[in-house]
């Protein structure tokens, strides 16, 4: 059985820590003004060593930073973890953290994307604990939360057994260029949002328990000791199946086809009934081969496929829960 972590609710105390990158000195004010934010819906914000600095491309030491994060998985006072956004190189942590630990302590929300999904990703599928993939912490700086955003109060205050609803959004940010030249105002949105069905149908529906991340960085446990995503599925997608959520940046469509194509022929795609793609940021065709040619070259017919879904470095997004049953409608 996935085992979820306790509600939500007011009152409740969320640690910031940053096991991929910090947030350097001229953001800091994302920080202050997210805890603001945060602390007004009556939530109580702990501070973590590790979020207000950046050096070599991470936020401190691997040693530092898997420290700061398991000393708020343990303490039992702290509701959940929220990281300041991802990064690139969480994955130092993996060979640091005691799993079997892990497994005996109560289940926590750990909630963000990007980098912040290659640990989320790998403590669910290790020890069976779900997950929160959506909104990281900087991102709570906005003077109002859109309402795709917001839901992540109503996600990660749900009971096991308990459903809830969300829906795409009207309008997406394209570029963070605004946000970060006046940071703390919240989203730009400048887009239309279209989800897209890559069979064309009209109406298109599928089940199962939620799994996924931002593929760039999920690609790198292939063949490493923190690939257990095929005991996972095995263990707990027998009945219902399973449901990718994935997201890029930076990568051309040859670059998607060869991750997804490496990620198929590891096994990683047995018992999937639909995947959903988020909205590709930083893309580019390679040539004439296109994001919907490698995704037919991988899924056929075979897999429905929903994609430019409201996941990942476009924002807004929905809070997607890994092991979680999802049930997708789109039309």
């Amino acid at each position: 059985m996935i085992k979820y972590p306790k509600p939500l609710k007011t009152g409740d105390q969320i640690a910031v820590t940053a096991p991929s990158s910090g947030v350097e000195e001229s953001l800091h004010i994302l920080l202050s003004k997210a805890k603001g934010n945060v602390e007004e819906k009556g939530f109580s914000v702990i501070e973590g060593d590790t979020i207000w600095t950046e050096y070599k491309a991470k936020s401190s030491s691997k040693e530092k930073r898997t420290k700061d994060f398991i000393s708020f998985l343990k303490d039992d006072s702290i509701s959940a973890i929220i990281p300041p956004w991802g990064g690139q190189l969480s994955m130092e942590m993996l060979p640091l953290i005691d799993w079997n630990l892990l497994k005996e302590l109560p289940p926590k929300w750990i909630l963000g994307y990007s980098d912040i999904s290659t640990l989320s990703f790998v403590y669910t599928t290790i020890t069976g604990n779900a997950s929160a993939h959506g909104t990281n912490f900087v991102e709570l700086s906005a003077p109002k939360w859109d309402a795709v955003t917001s839901k992540w109060t109503d996600v990660l205050g749900c009971s096991e057994n308990e459903e809830i609803v969300q829906y795409s959004s009207d309008y997406y940010q394209s570029s963070w260029e605004k946000t970060f030249k006046n940071p703390g105002t919240g989203f730009y949105f400048d887009k239309k949002t279209e989800w897209k069905s890559l069979s064309k149908n009209k109406e298109v529906a599928f089940s199962g328990r939620l799994l996924g991340g931002v593929v760039n960085t999920l690609q790198i446990l292939i063949g490493t000791p923190f690939d257990k995503v095929d005991e996972f599925i095995s263990k707990y997608t027998k009945e219902e199946g399973v449901v990718w959520y994935l997201e890029t940046v930076g990568m051309t469509a040859a670059e998607i086809y060869r991750a997804l194509w490496q990620m198929k022929f590891n096994g990683w795609f047995k018992n999937t009934n639909g995947i959903l793609l988020g909205r590709a940021s930083g893309y580019a065709p390679t040539k004439d081969f296109t994001l919907e040619d490698a995704l037919i070259e991988v899924f056929g017919d075979e897999i429905p496929v929903i994609y430019d879904v409201d996941i990942g470095h476009m924002p807004p997004q929905n809070i997607l829960v890994n092991g979680a049953v999802g049930q997708i409608n789109y039309s």
